[in-house]
């Protein structure tokens, strides 16, 4: 009879730790790059509007153009 004590996966218990160990050890990775990269695009374009709404920028964004015209 097979043994009682087998995961569902069919791992043993140090290989499914070695393998957690390996996955969230990735995660972390992953997360850190996501905030950095975040908060990069935070500082070249903030996604929330300041006091003076988006149209500051839209005057902005207008004056440039015809400065570049």
């Amino acid at each position: 009879m097979a043994d009682e004590h087998t995961s569902l996966s069919g791992l043993t218990d140090a290989e499914a730790r070695e393998l957690h160990e390996i996955y969230m050890k990735g995660f972390v990775l992953f997360t850190g790059v996501a905030v950095v990269a975040h908060f990069l695009v935070w500082l070249w374009r903030p996604w929330l509007a300041g006091p003076q709404g988006f149209t500051a920028s839209l005057h902005d964004a207008a004056s440039m153009l015809t400065m570049l015209s």
